[in-house]
């Protein structure tokens, strides 16, 4: 195989891995489309409010790995060099396969926050743990995970700056990535600004804000 074909299957198989539906399946086992109840998000968040927290934390473990392993194995796979550019795009792709999953046809998916994790410890590692822990840290006090996330989201990036001291274009793609978190938690900013998003272990909302 070339060397071009070769760096082009790593990216499709990084978005199929991203696509695998966790969540979709882990409903479908327990008798339930995770599509139509709660948040109607397919992440670990409603997975943990809809199945419990077992489920929830093994659908936040194997949605980490879809963008932990295609992000540290393939770069290696195709004999390119890991990080940037080829680790970031296929790194990306997992992201953009679990957001719009092609074995739903695109319909459903999570919010990229597991997925995203797992590509920053591949490629970021130091990063990726304070951003992990300021997750863990903001949902305890909180018990916002969408807060949670987006605060995640804040300190990889601002991370990543401090440690390089310099504007890095790794560093550039976990802004960049930060801001789509952002963006595809818009709904739970607007709720978190009125008072109303739902917090975990209250089941008195009328409407979920699945995080992850």
């Amino acid at each position: 195989m070339t060397g071009v074909a070769m760096p082009l299957w790593a990216l499709g198989a990084a978005y199929l891995a991203g696509s695998f539906p966790t969540a979709y399946l882990v409903g479908k086992a327990n008798g339930v489309d995770l599509r139509t109840v709660g948040s109607g998000n397919l992440g670990a968040t409603n997975v943990f409010r809809t199945l419990g927290w077992k489920w929830g934390a093994l659908v936040y473990v194997v949605d980490g790995l879809k963008g932990l392993l295609p992000t540290w194995l393939l770069p290696a796979a195709v004999g390119v060099a890991a990080g940037w550019p080829w680790g970031v795009l296929i790194g990306v792709l997992t992201i953009a396969g679990h957001v719009k999953p092609i074995f739903l046809l695109g319909r459903g998916g999570g919010k990229g926050v597991a997925t995203a994790s797992g590509v920053f410890f591949a490629l970021a590692p130091a990063a990726g743990a304070w951003a992990l822990g300021a997750f863990v840290i903001t949902v305890a006090l909180t018990r916002y995970v969408s807060l949670g996330s987006l605060v995640g989201a804040v300190v990889l990036p601002v991370t990543m700056l401090l440690q390089a001291r310099a504007v890095t274009p790794l560093a550039m793609v976990a802004v960049a990535i930060g801001a789509f978190v952002f963006w595809t938690h818009r709904d739970n900013i607007r709720r978190l600004l009125r008072g109303e998003e739902r917090r975990l272990g209250n089941g008195k909302a009328a409407t979920a804000g699945g995080s992850t």
